[in-house]
């Protein structure tokens, strides 16, 4: 009989233990889901898109890379103006291809500024 407090003490704390952990994981979303709303409608700037086609990158692998990936803050400037600009890096799932994707968070759209193979140097002629 002296095991059944201690028992459902335990069961209680563990109960407990499991909301708190739902609770935390729930309110902290992943590293790029800030972007999540935005990626659908990704502008494309000039020399981005021209890095891509040098570097054969696709739009597939920029969204990816976008969703996934993770924030180099050495390469990122929240402070960017008028901006933030955000370095993003991953391996594509298409061809395991090493991608630093920088976008700049817009108010009113995510714009792709330039992609980079972070494994191949290409020779683009990009302006």
């Amino acid at each position: 009989m002296r095991k059944a407090p201690i028992l459902y003490f335990l069961l209680v704390l563990l109960l407990l233990a499991g909301w708190f952990l739902t609770r935390t994981n729930n309110s902290q979303p992943t590293e790029n889901n800030r972007f999540a709303d935005k990626v659908s409608k990704l502008v494309y700037t000039k020399h981005g898109r021209c890095r891509m086609d040098c570097r054969q990158i696709t739009e597939a692998e920029v969204k990816e890379i976008i969703l996934q990936g993770r924030i180099n803050q050495q390469k990122s400037d929240p402070a960017d103006k008028p901006c933030p600009t955000y370095a993003i890096e991953g391996y594509s799932s298409q061809d395991n291809q090493h991608i630093r994707v920088v976008v700049a968070d817009c108010q009113s759209a995510l714009k792709l500024v330039t992609c980079i193979d972070l494994d191949k140097d290409h020779r683009c002629s990009c302006y």
